[in-house]
């Protein structure tokens, strides 16, 4: 006679669809009073005994185990829909591109529980070969966030992506800036072109695109106050940025800076055709007190900036797909560095919060001598319009 089974040991017998055998037990019941099952298969009786054995020891240390479906594909997702809370929508559109062009296509359909070290360390090098380093730490940390929230929900018992390092990647096109020549030759092509303020203000102050594309004309002063002993210079308040919350990037970025005459000529151009704008578009403007706007008063995004770069770049005589509006920035410094000023004058002129960032990301661009801003950029482009507000 066969021995009953005690209160607790479950259940074990032969699955003919599956072709194994299933051992199962009780572990409790659910606030509706449905029994709460544990499963292990195998394919002896021994095998499905030890399966359903780690299963419950699993369950007793507290690591649920994630139904067997869940993917990686599902873990991104969901890190995507709820991760991301703090994230400007910017972030959000570029994790999205990101994770539905590299992630879920390679690795996507792989179940949590079963993705590996290995797998995401031949993911990665794949990656490598083709993207920059830092696209590359994106995808790492991505994943891995993914993956942590994952198990922190009781979908997979550890965190394997921890477990990888991150590959060099591709070297990224290394920013350069405008000779002197050059520099002359683009401030000549935009005067005039709706874009005039923005390209004059990035190259003699060292403003950030995203700095300057949320600038409001309240933070701008192009009278001073030369009554002042010492007299107070025409100036720009850069304040915000187009950052989450408008913050800028360091607490040191958020800066005042003195005004070199070409700018102000600039931005009382700017002011001017903003006015004519205005009236042309009638009820279609949008009121926003911003200095650099569309023909209806929005703000511009980054897209729109790069179309208009662009165009003044090739009237310059240089090639479009060389430059970026970043570099103007990059021009600033060398330009900055090439007529005497310090890497310790540069620094806060550009919103470094000390000379450590200014050195590693500018370093070609430097040169150890001295001088100061706006009073340097009024000397090297001392032929600047005759025109005064």
């Amino acid at each position: 006679m066969t021995e009953r089974r005690g209160r607790g040991d479950g259940g074990l017998h032969w699955d003919k669809k599956r072709q194994r055998w299933i051992a199962s037990v009780t572990i409790g019941y659910t606030p509706a009073g449905k029994r709460i099952v544990r499963r292990g298969s195998g394919k002896t009786k021994t095998e499905a005994k030890a399966k359903l054995k780690k299963v419950i020891r699993d369950h007793e240390d507290g690591l649920a185990i994630a139904a067997t479906g869940y993917t990686v594909a599902n873990a991104v997702n969901d890190w995507l829909a709820y991760g991301l809370s703090n994230r400007s929508q910017a972030t959000i559109d570029k994790y999205q591109t990101l994770a539905a062009t590299h992630v879920v296509p390679k690795l996507g359909a792989r179940k949590l529980r079963e993705l590996s070290a290995p797998d995401v360390e031949k993911w990665l090098a794949a990656n490598a070969k083709t993207l920059s380093s830092s696209t590359v730490g994106i995808l790492h940390s991505m994943l891995n966030r993914a993956v942590r929230r994952a198990m922190a929900r009781d979908k997979v018992k550890r965190n394997v992506v921890e477990l990888c390092t991150i590959p060099k990647g591709q070297e990224g096109r290394p920013s350069k800036s405008l000779t002197l020549v050059e520099a002359h030759a683009l401030l000549d092509a935009a005067e005039g072109t709706a874009l005039e303020a923005y390209i004059v203000l990035s190259m003699l102050i060292g403003a950030r695109t995203e700095e300057l594309r949320p600038l409001r004309w309240d933070h701008v002063d192009l009278v001073g106050r030369p009554e002042q002993v010492p007299p107070v210079p025409p100036s720009v308040m850069v304040w915000r940025s187009v950052r989450e919350g408008g913050d800028t990037k360091t607490r040191k970025s958020r800066r005042t800076l003195a005004l070199p005459k070409r700018c102000v000529v600039a931005l009382t151009r700017q002011r001017d055709r903003q006015i004519k704008d205005r009236k042309a578009a009638g009820k279609k403007w949008h009121e926003s007190d911003l200095v650099f706007t569309s023909a209806v008063g929005t703000q511009l995004d980054a897209a729109n900036v790069r179309r208009a770069f662009r165009r003044v770049i090739k009237a310059a005589g240089l090639n479009p797909k060389d430059w970026t509006p970043r570099e103007l920035r990059h021009s600033f410094v060398s330009l900055m560095s090439e007529a005497g000023v310090t890497v310790e004058e540069i620094a806060p002129l550009v919103g470094h919060a000390g000379t450590r960032v200014t050195e590693a990301v500018y370093r070609h661009e430097l040169r150890p001598v001295l001088l100061h801003g706006a009073a340097t950029m009024d000397k090297i482009f001392a032929h600047a319009t005759a025109e005064e507000p």
